[in-house]
């Protein structure tokens, strides 16, 4: 039986970045959802373009958006897709590897950066690293999950920050995770403007205090480049 995967992308204010991913990559055999903010005045021309999307309006908030497309979406697999990773040629066979197994609660990608620097492949190591002795990938790594699973779990918490890890984490709990070799490749933009080192040690610091025990809210407040107002308050969204 073929299996119909359903790509979540959450979008705000990203509209050039969003057009990048959607040029580059095949989505013909899945069911295509972005999850925008209604006042994203940004998006006009790619809505108004693009009828193969189903757009969802939703409030501000990663965790907020990806969890209102989830509630849309009719595959038996929910890929998360951040608007600045494009997925890999014949991604969908991951999806179908990972789905023989029942053993498998979700999946995610090999990470990867667009940028030829040096310091772009040690960052690489590093979360290859992460990924093989942690289990635990990000969400620019594409993170795919069991529609069935996601659903019995709640979706994602309602965290302004590491809903990813969050995910993960209980996904942990839920059946194996399945490692694609196959690379997602993030823009390298983000690291190009703040700095390699810099970026890479702040990811690691609110990594290093999230699993101290600082608050998500707390940790908002450290990560600019996060910020969401107003904060969401705590628990799960409901998905529908």
């Amino acid at each position: 039986m073929a299996i119909l995967p359903s790509v979540i992308i959450p979008v705000y204010r990203d509209a050039a970045a969003l057009e990048r991913t959607l040029a580059s990559t095949d989505f013909s055999a899945a069911e295509l959802i972005v999850s925008a903010t209604r006042e994203d005045a940004s998006l006009a021309e790619l809505r108004s373009t693009r009828q193969d999307i189903v757009w969802i309006d939703a409030p501000r908030g990663r965790a907020i958006q990806m969890n209102a497309g989830a509630a849309f979406a009719k595959g038996d697999w929910l890929v998360f897709l951040h608007a600045d990773t494009r997925l890999p040629i014949g991604w969908s066979t991951a999806i179908e590897d990972a789905s023989r197994d029942p053993r498998v609660a979700a999946g995610c990608f090999r990470f990867a950066l667009d940028s030829e620097s040096s310091m772009a492949r040690l960052i690489e190591l590093g979360v290859r690293a992460r990924v093989a002795f942690l289990g635990l990938p990000y969400g620019d790594q594409a993170i795919f999950v069991r529609r069935a699973v996601f659903e019995a779990m709640g979706g994602y918490a309602q965290l302004p920050i590491m809903e990813d890890v969050d995910l993960v984490q209980r996904l942990k709990r839920r059946g194996r995770l399945f490692r694609s070799s196959k690379p997602a490749i993030t823009s390298s933009r983000r690291w190009e403007r703040d700095g390699w080192i810099g970026r890479s040690a702040r990811h690691l610091l609110l990594m290093v205090l999230y699993f101290s025990g600082v608050s998500p809210e707390r940790l908002m407040r450290l990560d600019s480049a996060r910020q969401v107002h107003p904060d969401p308050p705590p628990g799960r969204i409901p998905l529908q």
